[in-house]
């Protein structure tokens, strides 16, 4: 007969212990959760008698459908599709008008320098910097989050979003990370300064900032104007009927390769720097409940909408002064932006975009709502922010400068992983208190992002189909 052999010490124990729980296919402490959940159900239904009541009844029926595998997942998906549809489709008039009505007052604020006889070059700092970037910002800002902010809070307010953080939580668990953190990420689509805030519902400091780092891989609205401009010009361009579904499907494909990278992200950080298990998420689902569209109205506007914008504008203001001055300032024969532009084309080439592109993202990165206009500004040379009449004049000047397929793809991969915004930044400094996370919060995309571009780009080159 074998001795056993006495144990030393309690990190041994506890070392043992650590491997026999490993060696289980469930979590034990989600395993005591159940257990004490489903005896409490099983006492209540001994001890208490209750009359039929048909509307919980309706809502575990719901919730059967809402919560299966095969329906819920489809439901989601189908959610996402429509809401974004809606915003892309019902911003467009709204932004057109805010659009002409701003730049119409920019004209008034030229007249009004001439007659004051302003320095050619405060008018290029204060009109054609400041707030023609203020402006564009606002027009392009303000209507889809003017839209997705409530259709958010309407479906918050309905009882549907802990369903889907419940739905999500066991693929969140094996990337070690938390379901909530799926909620962080639908307040990310409005705004990810607001999706880095809304990580507060996450209880554990080792997912939440886990949430933190990765939401910047959830395409805000500053960064769809991008997406579906490229979109319109080299896919929904073809079929100009269905444009608004087809760019709509697309956005919904780009939001599920950014998902697909959150999921690997937050198990590399579980696995490395954030190391750890993860915790039970104990969700009490709410009964489903009519929204209150007074009180939808306030919190999506009041709270969330001009909360965000009045981040953005304080940021992009100053930033539309420089970019001003850089596009004005010639060394030679060029301007520092397309001096710069040509010392990155070399980086550029290596991930299937060019100098201007990147030097675009450089700069857009008070706003993202003006990477666009920067990269028209220095395509033409024009030395102040622009906007494009039509998808046929933004499709010139993009092919005209060497675009194809394969740039239009890998600027809307960079889009989506890049680092974040000046105001998302200065968010994630107040949240975690730290210049270490704001420092990683920027690395970990701007490799990602980088990454994915010249894997991708080298594989399409090395097959020649491009």
């Amino acid at each position: 007969m074998r001795a056993i052999r006495p144990v030393k010490s309690l990190s041994e124990v506890w070392c043992k212990a650590e491997g026999v729980r490993r060696s289980y296919p469930y979590s034990f402490s989600d395993q005591i959760v159940a257990d004490i959940y489903g005896n409490a159900e099983q006492i209540t239904k001994h001890v208490l008698s209750k009359k039929e009541n048909k509307r919980c009844l309706f809502d575990q029926r719901l919730d059967d459908l809402v919560t299966s595998k095969w329906f819920g997942y489809p439901l989601m998906l189908l959610l996402l599709v429509i809401v974004f549809w809606i915003t892309i489709e019902g911003a467009n008039i709204p932004s057109s008008f805010l659009a002409t009505w701003l730049f119409a007052f920019q004209d008034q604020l030229t007249l009004w320098f001439q007659w004051i006889g302003a320095p050619a070059w405060v008018h290029g700092v204060l009109v054609l910097g400041v707030y023609r970037t203020l402006a564009w910002v606002v027009a392009v800002m303000l209507p889809p989050m003017a839209i997705f902010f409530p259709l958010f809070t309407l479906l918050e307010d309905s009882g549907y979003l802990p369903r889907i953080a419940f739905n999500l939580d066991h693929i969140f668990k094996k990337a070690k990370a938390c379901g909530k953190q799926s909620l962080t990420m639908c307040m990310g689509f409005g705004c990810n300064a607001a999706g880095v805030t809304s990580c507060r519902i996450i209880d554990s400091p080792r997912e939440r900032l886990i949430a933190i780092l990765t939401n910047v891989f959830v395409p805000c609205n500053g960064r769809f104007p991008t997406l579906i401009a490229i979109t319109s010009v080299f896919i929904g361009y073809t079929i100009a009927a269905y444009s608004g579904l087809i760019n709509a499907l697309v956005i919904t494909l780009i939001i599920m390769l950014g998902i697909g990278v959150t999921l690997l992200v937050s198990w590399l950080l579980s696995m490395t720097i954030l190391k750890g298990e993860p915790s039970s998420l104990v969700l009490e689902l709410p009964s489903y409940r009519r929204p209150q569209i007074g009180a939808v109205i306030y919190r999506s506007i009041i709270e969330r909408t001009i909360f965000v914008l009045r981040r953005a504008m304080i940021v992009a203001a100053p930033a539309g002064g420089v970019i001003w001055i850089l596009g004005n300032i010639y060394i030679g024969d060029q301007s520092i932006i397309t001096t710069v532009a040509h010392a990155l084309n070399p980086l550029g080439h290596l991930i299937g975009l060019d100098g201007i592109i990147l030097m675009a993202f450089i700069l857009g990165l008070p706003a993202n709502e003006i990477v666009l206009p920067i990269l028209i500004m220095s395509y033409l040379s024009t030395g102040s922010l622009q906007e494009y009449a039509g998808l046929e004049e933004l499709r010139m000047v993009l092919v005209n400068n060497g675009w194809t397929w394969l740039t239009a793809i890998n600027v809307m991969l960079f889009s989506l992983l890049h680092w974040p915004c000046a105001t998302t930044l200065l968010t994630i400094y107040k949240e975690s208190g730290s210049k270490k996370w704001v420092f990683l919060s920027f690395l970990i995309p701007t490799l990602v992002g980088l990454s994915v571009c010249f894997i991708f780009t080298q594989v399409v080159r090395l097959f020649g189909l491009v």
